[in-house]
């Protein structure tokens, strides 16, 4: 849960210059994505240093404070819904046969490629496209997929995540 830059303000000098980020753990790695809001003094320059530090350890992008709490739903909770997939892969591997360790490893170098090729600047309902053939395994998969509620329950995850951040800002 976030605090806003105004109650950050609120509690530093007059003249303080706030900046709000978000980032998330994958910066341990250099995969890092955040975002950052700045306050009502903060200036321009005040942001791009702070992006220019971020962006050593991944993206870093500048969004509206009334942004930060999806941005924390999604990007800073979002590791946690990647590794239940991951894991949820490697688990389906697993119940047809495959070694743990081999399905681990396969479902992660899926994930992470899968993330490369978006970052060519394909969209991912395309991508998806092209990956599955007419009356195909991949057709059956995404069909099961989406008769299971996987897009809902991933989208109510996010919605879920953001009004929790909105109710921890409004309780402080």
């Amino acid at each position: 849960m976030g605090v806003s830059t105004t109650t950050i303000e609120k509690t530093l000098p007059s003249e303080a210059r706030v900046i709000r980020v978000m980032p998330n753990t994958p910066a341990l790695v250099k995969e890092g994505a955040a975002a950052l809001s700045r306050g009502s003094r903060a200036t321009a320059d005040d942001a791009q240093l702070t992006a220019k530090l971020f962006r050593a350890v991944g993206t870093c992008d500048e969004v509206p404070e009334y942004q930060m709490d999806a941005v924390t739903a999604l990007s800073g909770s979002g590791p946690a819904y990647v590794y239940m997939l991951i894991e949820s892969l490697a688990d389906g591997g697993v119940r047809c046969g495959l070694p743990r360790d081999l399905a681990l490893r396969l479902a992660a170098q899926t994930t992470l490629g899968a993330a490369a090729m978006l970052r060519t600047g394909g969209h991912p309902a395309a991508m998806k496209d092209n990956v599955t053939s007419p009356g195909g395994s991949t057709a059956e998969g995404t069909y099961h997929l989406e008769q299971n509620g996987f897009r809902s329950a991933v989208i109510g995850a996010v919605m879920a995540a953001t009004n929790r951040c909105k109710r921890g800002e409004s309780t402080t």
